[in-house]
């Protein structure tokens, strides 16, 4: 997996101060997306064993409140593979900090099993740590300047108890 930047001090992609992580990769290609040039898989540089290194460390600060996920496309089944250790890592070291991702897809049309992005084994395992889960394309005609987290009126912000409502 490659990846465009890790962002060490972000307020933008969640709740407090975060760490955001941008991955390379996107076949949505939403009209009027912020960044274009992450739809190329082979944008950036390649996310390797240092850089989730420096994640992590990134992540240490008691005012830093969790990582953010985002890209790109999170959810591209070739980047899912890479993001589970990465996940997992964050999860077991920072029980007390919330985990974010940014999807394009729909939890129930395109994440669920036997759905178009659903990865066995791997896409279950990265909702189980999942703490927010926003999802859905942007759409340039819904675009709302006001909304939290979120480009357009389409998108949802999902808190792990409604990611595993969904789920069932």
């Amino acid at each position: 997996m490659n990846y465009s930047k890790i962002d060490p001090m972000s307020i933008v992609d969640g709740d407090g101060c975060r760490v955001t992580l941008f991955v390379s990769g996107c076949r949505n290609h939403c009209k009027g997306c912020f960044n274009e040039e992450t739809w190329d898989f082979n944008y950036g540089k390649p996310f390797t064993l240092i850089e989730e290194n420096e994640l992590i460390e990134a992540c240490r600060p008691k005012y830093i409140s969790g990582c953010t996920i985002l890209g790109g496309e999170p959810f591209e089944p070739e980047n899912q593979a890479s993001l589970l250790p990465v996940v997992y890592r964050f999860r077991q070291e920072f029980p007390m900090k919330t985990l974010w991702m940014f999807t394009g897809y729909v939890l129930e049309r395109d994440l669920l099993p036997g759905q178009r992005k659903h990865v066995p084994t791997v896409t279950d395992r990265i909702l189980d740590v999942v703490d927010v889960l926003v999802d859905g394309p942007f759409i340039l005609e819904q675009r709302d300047l006001t909304l939290k987290f979120r480009g357009s009126r389409n998108q949802r912000i999902l808190e792990r108890p409604d990611i595993a409502r969904l789920r069932k």
